[in-house]
């Protein structure tokens, strides 16, 4: 009889986004890296730790670069080409682009995993980035001790169409377009604890393109956008407080959430990346009286092709988010607001 091949996740000491680097272990990593560039053409860099890079080629275009790769949070190899694929288009979505090509970068442990588990997660990618318009035009493989799997990406966009994670303005609303859990949820995944519809919800999530981005960016009333991936919602609400030099104050009643993530969040379900988020940035977060440990937990859980965070003209939220909604993101909620005050998020029932 022919062995079975291992699970993906088995062969991975993290997955997704999980995998990060703790945003403080990032912080002193970038340390002197930070500094004002001498290129004008470079509108985005490192500075506010924002999605991708943008280089201005001339008065009407710019070029938008990323990339993002991880090791397995599931263990269906097509779908695992296609979360990572997906997530890799994100970044230059939250930047108001869109992608016009990718190149692939592949490491897998070859003596441990057949020729065609390979080829699925080649596959799952490669059809992400055909439901987006755009071909998988070349990439980088090495023979690897975990399986890893990503997305170099080049966008394009309008100067006047890039959205930083820096943009948001005192009065501005708050928007969230997908729920939260899929960190929570992975953990479940790895202990085999998810049920089928939880799984199934999962991954319509994970493998929901962020290409609302691009269209959101056109309108004036969306000051900043950001994707909410490794760090989990505070942490990426932090970059763009500090990024805007203002106070995020969100709503944790109107936070979208998995259906099946407070059950799972209570019973232990979290991943090390969300305890490692929340002790990286904690310090700059203001909770609410008798808030639960596994609440915090949910906020701060690592989310692999996570939603858009966006900050928006108040007047225009309500309008925005009907849109969103009907443009294929059906969890999208207003979660709260900006504020005048140093850089922190405060968290309100």
């Amino acid at each position: 009889m022919t062995e079975a091949p291992p699970r993906l996740t088995s062969l991975a000491h993290g997955g997704g986004c999980g995998c990060k680097l703790a945003p403080s272990v990032l912080q002193q990593l970038l340390a002197e890296q930070a500094e004002p560039s001498p290129f004008r053409q470079l509108l985005v860099g490192t500075e506010t730790g924002d999605d991708a890079a943008v280089w201005q080629i001339d008065d009407a275009t710019c070029v938008i670069a990323t990339t993002d790769f991880f090791m397995p949070m599931v263990d269906d190899p097509y779908d695992f080409g296609r979360i990572a694929a997906a997530n890799a288009l994100s970044d230059v979505y939250a930047m108001g682009g869109r992608p016009i090509m990718a190149l692939a970068m592949v490491g897998m442990p070859i003596e441990k995993l057949p020729t065609h588990t390979v080829r699925e997660i080649l596959k799952g990618g490669r059809d992400i980035c055909a439901s987006a318009g755009i071909p998988v035009a070349g990439g980088h493989s090495i023979d690897s001790p975990e399986p890893i799997y990503g997305l170099a990406v080049t966008g394009i966009c309008r100067p006047a169409d890039i959205r930083r994670n820096s943009g948001a303005r005192p009065g501005d609303a708050l928007i969230l377009t997908k729920g939260l859990g899929v960190g929570i949820y992975s953990a479940a995944v790895k202990k085999q604890a998810l049920s089928p519809d939880g799984y199934e919800k999962m991954i319509a999530s994970t493998t929901l393109l962020n290409r609302i981005g691009a269209e959101l960016a056109q309108d004036p009333d969306v000051h900043a956008m950001t994707d909410v991936t490794g760090f989990g919602l505070l942490g990426h609400a932090l970059e763009m407080a500090r990024g805007s030099a203002c106070e995020l104050v969100i709503r944790d009643r109107d936070i979208p959430v998995f259906a099946q993530a407070p059950s799972l969040a209570k019973q232990g379900f979290v991943t090390g990346a969300s305890r490692r988020n929340w002790a990286s940035y904690g310090d700059a977060v203001r909770q609410y009286e008798g808030m639960a440990d596994w609440r915090r937990d949910l906020l701060t859980d690592p989310q692999t092709s996570g939603g858009l965070l966006i900050a928006c003209e108040p007047g225009s939220a309500s309008a925005l988010v009907e849109t969103i909604v009907a443009s294929g993101y059906p969890s999208a909620r207003l979660i709260g607001c900006v504020k005048r005050g140093r850089p922190a998020v405060a968290i309100e029932t």
